[in-house]
């Protein structure tokens, strides 16, 4: 199967990390890619359109997906499908109730400055890991290939893409498996921001376009070379 399918835009192309079973196939195309109506989601898979529509009244009655009508000027509307709530829920936020838990507790017990040492202590701990694993990497997308297989590893559906706004790149992760933490404490958001910055070296600017803590559907970083955006 071509990792392309013909007809679709980049951002449609399968990741690596796709499940195997059909349904969860389907909500992982609808977490990685936004909404998309059954025809797109086909191409994506490359499934016939019919056995799309039969898994989507499943995951609809099972309360993991719903739909809109979108206009699209003449013809008949296009049914639209996403994730709903309880669909996004299927993606695991890693010990969410204890996290908090434990956040709250180090905050009463130690102060913000003892979460801020938490946090930086953690901040260590992945940037040795990273910067190990980008040893031998010379270019950027080398440096941006072996970050989103670092992170995807650690559950955040990372992937990246050429930026269409400019001549870097887009680093998109699909899914926060630390959410309900990062809400609790908005310095694990600031530190994998400025752990990013360090790792991918000091020839690039890193800055965050889109922040799930925000309201957006994922977390996206333009990746640009310093030489390029200063220019």
């Amino acid at each position: 199967m071509n990792k392309q399918s013909k007809g679709l835009p980049p951002d449609a192309a399968r990741p690596a990390w796709m499940p195997h079973q059909p349904a969860d196939r389907i909500l992982s195309t609808l977490k990685t890619r936004g909404a998309l109506g059954i025809p797109d989601i086909a191409k994506v898979l490359n499934v016939t359109v019919e056995a799309v529509r039969q898994q989507m009244a499943k995951l609809e009655a099972e309360g993991l997906v719903d739909s809109e009508s979108r206009s699209s000027g003449r013809g008949r509307p296009t049914q639209i499908w996403r994730l709903t709530g309880e669909g996004h829920k299927r993606f695991p936020d890693t010990h969410a109730e204890m996290t908090v838990q434990m956040i709250s507790a180090v905050i009463s017990v130690f102060g913000q400055k003892g979460m801020d040492q938490l946090i930086g202590a953690r901040e260590a701990t992945m940037r040795a890991n990273y910067t190990e694993a980008m040893r031998g990497a010379r270019s950027l997308k080398t440096r941006l290939e072996r970050l989103a297989e670092i992170r995807s590893r650690e559950g955040y559906m990372a992937e990246f893409r050429s930026d269409e706004e400019g001549d870097g790149f887009l680093f998109i992760e699909n899914h926060c498996p630390i959410c309900t933490a990062a809400q609790a404490c908005t310095g694990f958001c600031r530190s994998e921001l400025q752990l990013f910055d360090e790792v991918l070296g000091p020839d690039v600017n890193v800055s965050r376009v889109e922040h799930m803590l925000a309201g957006a559907r994922r977390c996206a970083y333009r990746i640009e070379p310093k030489a390029r955006a200063n220019a």
